[in-house]
């Protein structure tokens, strides 16, 4: 067998010292080495592209994921406020803000339902509805159990002042639908979001506690516990100093969901990723 020789022609300043050649080829070659790595670059931006029309050719072809997209869509009642499913199957809704306290009081508080505030101004009011049943399996029991009434504890104290705070937990505590009342005593001024509390109060141990997970392509945000019982794709949320906007990508890269519903629930305040 014969071998022949590759001859590659290298071209001599015959000026320049043999040190001078040899950094001027050295120099060449990091510029090529550039050039081989932003044709790289643009390769790769050209294939993410591809595989974006690809999947938008895909979906306008596919009714059946068109359908499932609308379905995925369709927001519920609920998802105006904060809200999740409690380990046991327990719809539960919170305010977000003065107004929406006082809409989740007086028009979608009933009477069999279960009241959580904080002891704390600035505190979201969370219900348990006692009657209100989602899709979970399996449905929730008659009888509202500790597990449930903890958990709405622990987003009552997660998403009050307590949070921006960097407190662990806060006095929290949970009354009956006719234990809240707008009429305040002589002299005294109820402002928007707020109720006066008559009767005896129980307070419920607490804790801070959150999880952001994908629960049938909807956001759901609360409790550990809860949101690992029904999401197969979740991410736990501690106290921190990073920007909401920030953490909202990196919890959509991990489970998904629109950026949006993510951002809206979040509690004020810093927060990171766990783990």
């Amino acid at each position: 067998m014969l071998f022949f020789p590759i001859m590659t022609r290298v071209t001599i300043d015959i000026n320049k010292s043999i040190e001078e050649n040899a950094g001027l080829y050295y120099e060449n070659a990091k510029k090529l080495k550039k050039k081989i790595q932003g044709v790289e670059k643009t390769i790769e931006n050209f294939k993410k592209d591809l595989a974006k029309v690809e999947r938008r050719k895909a979906f306008e072809e596919n009714p059946t994921i068109k359908k499932t997209a609308a379905t995925q869509s369709k927001k519920e009642w609920y998802e105006k406020f904060r809200w999740f499913i409690s380990s046991e199957g327990f719809l539960v809704i919170g305010g977000r803000d003065a107004t929406s306290n006082e809409i989740v009081i007086k028009k979608h508080t009933d009477k069999d339902d279960l009241v959580f505030h904080t002891d704390m101004v600035g505190s979201p009011f969370f219900v348990i509805k006692a009657k209100v049943n989602v899709p979970t399996p399996p449905p929730p029991p008659a009888a509202i159990g500790d597990v449930t009434l903890r958990e709405v504890a622990d987003a009552t104290v997660t998403f009050s002042r307590a949070w921006k705070l960097g407190m662990q937990n806060t006095a929290t505590f949970c009354c009956k639908p006719e234990q809240l009342t707008k009429e305040a005593p002589s002299g005294e001024f109820v402002p928007r979001g707020g109720f006066i509390t008559k009767g005896k109060l129980n307070y419920v141990e607490n804790k801070i506690s959150l999880a952001v997970g994908n629960f049938n392509g909807k956001i759901m945000a609360g409790p550990l516990n809860a949101i690992k019982k029904h999401c197969e794709k979740y991410a736990e949320i501690e106290q921190g100093e990073e920007k909401t906007s920030k953490i909202a990508k990196q919890i959509q890269y991990k489970i998904g969901g629109e950026l949006d519903d993510i951002v809206r629930a979040l509690p004020a305040g810093g927060c990171e990723v766990k783990g």
